[in-house]
Parts: structure tokens; sequence; C-alpha cells
């Protein structure tokens, strides 16, 4: 117990399974610390706009220390967890701050997984943090500067790994940015010298979903000319491509990996119970197996039922655990976790996408789009977010043809060195 006799929650992570955890704990009589390695929440699903030009990373980003602003009980700390004692329930953070806890929540999330395939760590480009898509943009642009400078003497050729929502939404997003944006941002550059080609190890797109919106999505990425490599396993990544089943290699200048997450290797120097990919184990109330005043929420936990990597499990174990919390330290009973499945969607680009939404039938185009949208919007954590967010989104998609608003960042200049071409401006081979 802490000096006020409340108990002390530590939660571990500031992303939707943590959030949801601190807030589900706003009226309970405990002091609860969350801690994370950023000061900020971002919004995932959103990342790949920001990677590609059409939000600014702050758009989708909310400050962790504003939770406090509405929650007298909650304090955060910045920090990434050095070492984890469930003896005496301490957690050490790189600060060399020491917390000590009467509960543990962990919701860490995922780290992205490069299957051990040679050169994917060190070539391919992850979208899964705001530092990933803010490499991808810029690696983007200062290549084309750079194809720009050298005249253009490749095609410009890009790779997306995985055919999950990420990579689809990425594909479709980067078709439309070369088909509606390059020849207005870079009228040097000729649109049909640029390639870009999605990579899927498994038969079909979006294998959670049903066949009719994967033939749809297969459909619609298409016609936006995106080249599709399905049934097809990626090797080795190369700073030239990628090499694939039999040897063949696929060149690019870029590619970008949406393929798998695993937990973090320091997960494994916790001395909590893993599973499959790292994951956390937990019993029916998200309790960590063996470990009576420890919960596991998010992607990070491996649930008795598995359940989809996506935002709502998250949302929904993180709020549960919190609420578990309260009820513990109530000396209450837990109850089981009960997932309510509201549904899948993807986006493949402006007045494209899919939603499976639960009890209605599959839906398809512009009425799926709009529902994404909304969704998504709705969802942000802040009005300044929404209003940001609907502001760039509005100038990107209702712009088009007339004009790009692209969202830039650093984008080298190209030196004279870099006109022979090298890996670290080549956005083609």
């Amino acid at each position: 117990m802490s000096k006020q006799n409340r108990p002390h929650v530590v939660v571990l992570g500031g992303g939707f399974g943590g959030l949801a955890a601190v807030r589900a704990l706003r009226k309970a009589p405990v002091d609860v610390t969350l801690v994370d390695r950023n000061a900020y929440n971002v919004f995932q699903p959103l990342l790949y706009q920001v990677a590609t030009a059409g939000l600014n990373p702050g758009d989708i980003t909310y400050f962790l220390r504003s939770v406090h602003a509405r929650q007298a009980n909650m304090r955060f700390s910045k920090g990434a967890v050095r070492s984890l004692d469930t003896t005496t329930r301490t957690v050490r953070l790189d600060s060399d701050v020491v917390l000590s806890y009467d509960f543990l929540i962990v919701a860490t999330g995922m780290t992205t997984n490069y299957f051990g395939i040679p050169g994917a760590d060190e070539h391919a480009f992850a979208l899964y943090t705001r530092d990933q898509a803010l490499a991808v943009r810029d690696r983007m642009f200062t290549g084309l500067e750079s194809a720009v400078r050298r005249g253009q003497p490749h095609d410009l050729r890009v790779v997306v790994v995985g055919g999950g929502a990420t990579g689809v939404e990425m594909a479709g997003t980067l078709a439309e940015l070369r088909n509606n944006g390059l020849g207005t941002l870079y009228p040097e550059l000729d649109p049909d010298r640029a390639h870009i080609t999605l990579v899927e190890m498994a038969p079909q797109l979006l294998t959670p979903f049903g066949a009719r919106s994967q033939r749809y999505t297969a459909k619609a990425l298409k016609k936006r000319s995106v080249q599709l490599r399905l049934s097809t396993t990626v090797e080795e990544v190369r700073p030239d491509g990628v090499i694939v089943d039999g040897g063949e290699l696929i060149p690019a200048g870029l590619v970008i990996w949406a393929s798998g997450i695993k937990a973090p290797e320091d997960v494994a120097e916790w001395g909590l119970p893993q599973g499959k990919g790292g994951r956390i184990e937990v019993d029916a109330d998200l309790r960590v197996r063996g470990f009576d005043g420890v919960f596991a929420v998010g992607d990070i936990a491996s649930t008795p039922e598995p359940l989809p990597q996506l935002a709502q499990p998250a949302l929904q174990s993180g709020r549960h655990a919190g609420r578990q919390v309260a009820r513990l330290a109530a000396g209450e009973a837990t109850e089981p976790f009960a997932y309510v499945d509201k549904g899948i969607m993807a986006t493949i680009g402006r007045s494209s996408a899919v939603a499976e939404i639960t009890h209605l039938p599959t839906i398809t185009g512009v009425l799926a789009w709009a529902i994404w949208l909304g969704i998504h919007i709705v969802s942000l954590l802040s009005y300044r977010n929404r209003v940001a967010t609907i502001v760039n989104l509005s100038s990107r998609y209702l712009s088009w043809p007339w004009s790009f608003n692209a969202i830039v960042g650093e984008v080298r200049t190209p030196r004279e060195a870099d006109v022979g071409g090298g890996p670290t401006t080549k956005v083609g081979a």
C-alpha cells in the first residue's frame, strides 16, 4: 500500500489498452502511475497516413500527461522498463526511477516481427511507431528528390511486404499518391515508371476477412495498378529489393515491412509466462498466470481464447483489467473477460474500403470508407486531434486532382555524390 494507504497501480504502456485501464480506475480509491518510453500515445491505425504525407504526426499523437487534467489520481512517468521484480513488486525504469506497486497492468504492446528473414531488420522499413512512419515518409521524398536530380535513370519501385490491413492500406495509398500526386508534385518524373508491389505469402489478402472483402480488396488494388504477388514468400531483403521463392529478385529502392508482430525481447527477462509470439499468458480474468496482482492486456496478452490484434480487444481488455483491479482493491472477486466483437474494417484508398460489422452484411466501397473514416476520427483521443485529422484528410482527398497537399518533414538535399545513386537515396531500382 502507498503512504496514504491507497493501493498503487502501475500501468506499463500508454497505448489503447494502457489508457483504457487507467481511465477505468478514474473513480477507484487507488493511485495510478502510467509508464511509457514515449511522452505520447500514437493512434496506430492512421500511421500509414503519416508515412504517405497525408497527416502530421501531431494529428494522431496525444500527450500522456494530459490525462491528469481529467483524472486526479493519475501520474505519468516517462521511461522504458529496465527490470521487473514480482517478488518485491517493483519496476525499475531506464531513468533509474524505481516504482513499487500493489497491482501491475502490462500493456506494452508488441514490436515488429521480421521472422528471422535475412536483411529484413537492416533494409526494410517497418510501420509500427511514429518514428518509423516518419522514416518511411522522409526516405520516400528524399529518394524522389534524388530521382529528379539524377534524371530518373531507373524506374521507381516500392515493395510492401504483408497483405494484412496495414499492408493493404499502405499499398493503396502509395498507389494513389503516385496516380494523383506524383505528376503535380514532381512533373520531372514519369508516374508510369513508378511501381508498387504488394507481396503476401497467403493466397489471399486480408486473411481475417470474408471472401467477398478479399475479392473486393484485390480488385480495388489492381484498379489502382498495384502489382499483387500472392502465395509468395520473402526469403531475403536486400538494399536493391526482396528475394522471393526460387531466388527471384523483385527490385525496389524502398521496402516497407507490414508483416507480423511479436513481443519485445526484454519481456522474456521479466519472469512472466510466455506463449506464442512471446505473449504473456493470462487466465480468464486477464491476470497473468500464477501472479495474482499482475494483469496483461492488448496485443501483449495471450488469452485463453485468441483475440484479433486490433484496437477493440486492447480497449476492452484494458478497461476490464482496470475494473478488476478496482474489485480486488475493494476486496471483491474478479470476473472473467468477455470480448464483444464489433467487426473489422480496412481501407484501400479514397472512397474504397471494406467493413464487416457484427450482425450486418459485408459493406464495401464508398459507404464502407465513410464508416471507416468516421469511426477512426471519433476514436482519436482529443478534439484537437479530430479537427486536425478532418482538415488534413479533407485537404488530401477533396483537392485531388487539382492540387496535392503533401505534409513533409526532413527531405535531404541530393548531393553531387548522390547523382550516381546509393542505398540512402534510392526509391527505385
